[in-house]
């Protein structure tokens, strides 16, 4: 009565997207890291005006603009990588015949 709605099959790029996820993270920690650095050893420099708003909210903005780049980048990379493992493997990644 309450089996899964879909047969999962093995995931071949688990592998790839793991190490991809983790660089991801390493890159959005260096920007993360760099913001913070900057607001501790130069809050004066977080406090310049930049058309009428300061560094620290346009560094701000960035971080979370970057965040999602990240993620739909990993979303994408996953995605064909997904395809092109699940294509020479033989299976029909999404459920379907075709090509």
């Amino acid at each position: 009565m309450h089996e899964p709605a879909t047969d999962w099959k093995e995931d071949k790029s688990s592998s790839i997207k793991e190490l991809l996820g983790k660089w991801l993270f390493v890159l959005y920690a260096l920007l993360y890291g760099g913001f913070m650095f900057l607001n501790v050893t130069s809050p004066g420099f977080m406090g310049i005006d930049v058309g009428g708003l300061n560094v620290a909210i346009l560094y701000g903005i960035l971080l979370i603009l970057a965040a999602m780049l990240l993620a739909f980048a990993y979303n994408h990379v996953c995605t064909r990588v997904e395809e092109l493992m699940n294509r020479d493997a033989g299976d029909d990644p999404a459920g379907k015949d075709g090509p």
